[in-house]
């Protein structure tokens, strides 16, 4: 079933979200930034540290000249703190090898370090307006329910999902950017994973609906719990590094997590091997760049 394009793009024009990165004057690193951030973060956790990060470093030359441990404490608790150290590598590939610039192609753009496709083509598209498919967990369940007449998208399929997004795209660049903004407003909102408000769906058609809203027939998605995984270790870990100007004894970081001091030796291992802390010649530890301390 075809998506109206055209109510949908007059019902983004009217509902969309003030998010700051779709502000005018935006630019390609910015948006880049916020891509890199929002990737398995809520919106409302990133804007305002998105918004020190335009400030302190608007383009990408100044990130490179920061060091990684000042790149990891602005980072906060968004998670994930690798993405921080990529971005970081990035800046300095842009800074050196493209006129500190983000380039609008996407072949380009995946050659950049920490850019995969989503990321690559979500840039092209919501930065310099190319007409590419963009597809996240959003844009999945919206075509998966309006076209397809699922609940649930299933398991991603690259090929598939592109083809199935491209399809729907209108001819005309400038459209094509916006609907592809509008299509994944609607899953942020309003065609939601748990409680989709049809009733305030601007899409006329919908398959998923005309069919009687039929249940997910498929294995029930597991929710990624967070309390108790090692997640949650290096979390505390890091948190103390980042509070502190110096390398810090391990007596301090033994104390973060007390209930499971294997899980704990493990968690610290694993961030030594993904290179955001370091251990210094006389065995304290520090966030990465601070190891001499």
């Amino acid at each position: 079933m075809p998506v109206d394009t055209t109510v949908l793009q007059r019902w983004y024009a009217a509902e969309a979200r003030d998010l700051p990165w779709r502000r005018d004057g935006v630019t390609g690193w910015q948006i880049l930034m916020s891509e890199v951030m929002l990737q398995q973060t809520p919106v409302a956790r990133v804007a305002p540290i998105w918004e020190e990060w335009v400030r302190r470093w608007p383009v990408p030359s100044a990130m490179a000249a920061a060091g990684r441990a000042d790149i990891l404490r602005a980072w906060g608790k968004l998670g994930y703190p690798r993405r921080a150290l990529r971005l970081h590598e990035c800046a300095g590939v842009l800074a050196a090898d493209h006129g500190d610039r983000v380039p609008e192609d996407v072949a380009v753009l995946l050659s950049l370090p920490g850019v995969g496709a989503y990321t690559a083509r979500a840039v092209a598209c919501f930065a310099y307006g190319q007409r590419v498919p963009v597809v996240d967990t959003n844009v999945r369940r919206v075509v998966a329910r309006a076209v397809h007449g699922r609940a649930e998208p299933g398991n991603p399929s690259t090929t598939r999902d592109l083809a199935d997004v491209e399809a729907l795209l209108p001819r005309t660049r400038a459209r094509a950017a916006t609907f592809s903004a509008a299509l994944m407003e609607l899953g942020a909102t309003v065609c939601t994973a748990r409680t989709p408000d049809c009733g305030r769906c601007p899409l006329s058609n919908c398959a998923w609906v005309d069919a009687g809203r039929p249940a997910h027939d498929g294995p029930a998605k597991r929710v990624q719990k967070f309390a108790g995984t090692d997640r949650q270790v290096r979390g505390k870990l890091m948190a103390v590094l980042r509070e502190s100007d110096t390398p810090v004894e391990r007596q301090a970081l033994d104390l973060v997590w007390l209930s499971d001091p294997g899980q704990r030796d493990r968690a610290l291992h694993s961030l030594l091997v993904d290179g955001l802390v370091e251990q210094t010649d006389d065995g304290r530890f520090a966030l990465a760049g601070e190891g001499n301390g």
